[in-house]
């Protein structure tokens, strides 16, 4: 239950935070997109070192997924992390709603949105669909790549956190034009619930493709073909 809780608050941290940059700076102080990669970065970054002694600070199916294949969890805590993950994203979703709701002269989520993923016509920078499942899954491959090798055990200590929330600046410097970047099916899941049309509608993607990225990750770390040995 520990690991659960730890879970859900991690995720919801990412999802309130990094959606929220979007949601209430939006573009003011630089805020698209360097201030809202940062903001996701750096919620990683806390969440690594205030529940990663607990859980190890998944807050993503993906990683668990990719955790689960390289042999470095069960199937029953997979089960555990990923229901705690997405009920954290739709609660961190339910509070940015709530708190966008008492704006006064109203906010309509269905028009000015939740921070959600995307991609087509009158989505940032108008990709398709294919530019969008490549970016997620090649985007989710090298996030786990990183988390599965800087949590290795000949990994140096106390630096996995950092390594991981800078990669995920990165993904996004790179990737917000395209989908908003997602690399994370729980991430997506809350904001969409929300949102409703398009945005859920093309849930599909950011589900299908990081868990295709993080499996491809998992396999060969494996198989050892990324696998240090002491």
């Amino acid at each position: 239950m520990k690991k659960a809780f730890a879970e859900l608050i991690g995720t919801f941290v990412l999802v309130f935070f990094g959606c929220g940059s979007a949601v209430f700076a939006g573009d003011q102080a630089g805020m698209l997109p360097l201030g809202i990669a940062f903001a996701f970065g750096l919620a990683i970054v806390a969440m690594a070192y205030g529940i990663g002694p607990v859980s190890g600070c998944h807050v993503n199916p993906a990683v668990s997924l990719g955790a689960f294949i390289a042999g470095r969890m069960t199937v029953k805590d997979l089960l555990v992390y990923v229901i705690s993950q997405c009920v954290g994203a739709i609660l961190g979703a339910a509070v940015l709603y709530a708190i966008l709701s008492g704006r006064l002269g109203g906010y309509d989520v269905a028009v000015s949105g939740l921070g959600q993923n995307g991609w087509g016509e009158g989505y940032q920078g108008g990709y398709g669909v294919g530019a969008a499942f490549t970016f997620e899954v090649v985007a989710t491959f090298i996030f786990l790549v990183v988390i599965l090798g800087s949590t290795h055990k000949l990994a140096p200590v106390g630096f996995a956190g950092l390594a991981i929330g800078l990669t995920l600046t990165v993904i996004h410097i790179v990737g917000i034009r395209i989908t908003g970047v997602s690399v994370n099916p729980a991430r997506s899941l809350g904001p969409a619930l929300f949102v409703g049309g398009q945005a859920l509608s093309q849930l599909w993607l950011f589900i299908v493709a990081p868990l295709i990225g993080a499996a491809v990750a998992g396999i060969l770390f494996r198989f050892g073909l990324l696998e240090g040995k002491a």
